[in-house]
């Protein structure tokens, strides 16, 4: 899995970018998210700054924050011709009412935009934990409607979970996605080291659930906010769950909350065997 690992960035992040960009392999696909308040230029110029590091720009379209068809056609052509951009990642948004003409990440499928300007791959959203503002079956047939939608303009497709911390309910939502037809490769979401307070700010703004047991299993500890900890008990829990034959094609995402660089370079030292990392480095091979 950490052979071919994703990872994610904001616009704001290019000087990261390239302290990093030595430390990650040519290729590597990096997002660039799709924050409140964001500049389009800005976008544009993450995605120029990733391409020109040999590696590979998957700008995020938030379907509701879009206030125009022609912000959205203007954005998607620019970065095609700019950063040779042939990869999205596509999500609703979390607006609760649309700003323009795109109330979900189906409607961007269907709007025609993505044949226009050569979009060859569009990722979409995972939820292994759930929504607690979206029932369960919605959130399978929004899945599965677009994996349809896709197959039909023969644009490829891959799912990106929303990160995690406990192993299990991420197996078994995998072998669900396999269950239900749902063929396309999928990426787990990692949150990258950082310290508790900082993971559990993020958990509690995207929905993640944790618990007191799964917090102790992970390595978490509320009375060591300030501690840093990273994701190898996950990956080897995660590793250890897997299986090609029920899961599929299943590789890593990183959410660098501790920040890229940081990142990078725990992902070197966990693949090396570096002291105080500790793994089975057999598995990663």
């Amino acid at each position: 899995m950490l052979r071919d690992f994703s990872l994610e960035m904001t616009a704001g992040d290019i000087n990261e970018l390239h302290a990093a960009a030595g430390l990650v392999p040519a290729g590597t696909e990096i997002s660039i998210t799709f924050l409140p308040g964001d500049d389009y230029a800005e976008k544009i110029a993450a995605a120029v700054a990733i391409r020109r590091a040999g590696l590979i720009p998957v700008p995020h379209i938030s379907a509701r924050r879009i206030a125009l068809r022609a912000d959205l056609d203007r954005f998607l052509g620019a970065v095609a011709e700019q950063a040779a951009v042939d990869r999205i990642f596509v999500v609703a948004g979390d607006l609760s009412a649309p700003a323009g003409p795109f109330a979900d990440s189906l409607a961007v499928i269907e709007s025609g935009l993505i044949q226009k300007h050569g979009i060859r791959r569009v990722g979409m959203a995972g939820h292994p934990q759930g929504r607690a503002d979206v029932p369960e079956a919605v959130l399978w047939a929004a899945l599965e409607a677009k994996q349809k939608a896709l197959a039909a303009m023969g644009v490829q497709a891959c799912l990106v979970t929303q990160f995690a911390f406990d192993a299990g309910p991420v197996a078994a939502w995998v072998a669900e996605v396999r269950n239900r037809g749902l063929v396309m490769p999928v990426r787990i979401g990692v949150p990258g080291p950082a310290s508790v307070r900082t993971l559990l700010r993020f958990a509690t703004r995207c929905g993640v659930g944790v618990s007191a047991k799964m917090m102790a299993r992970y390595g978490l500890s509320a009375t060591k906010l300030l501690r840093s900890t990273g994701p190898e008990r996950f990956l080897a829990d995660v590793s250890a769950r897997l299986n090609a034959m029920v899961h599929g094609e299943v590789r890593l995402h990183f959410y660098p909350f501790g920040g890229l660089l940081a990142t990078t370079q725990w992902i070197n030292a966990y693949r090396h065997g570096a002291p105080g990392v500790h793994h089975n480095p057999r598995r990663w091979i």
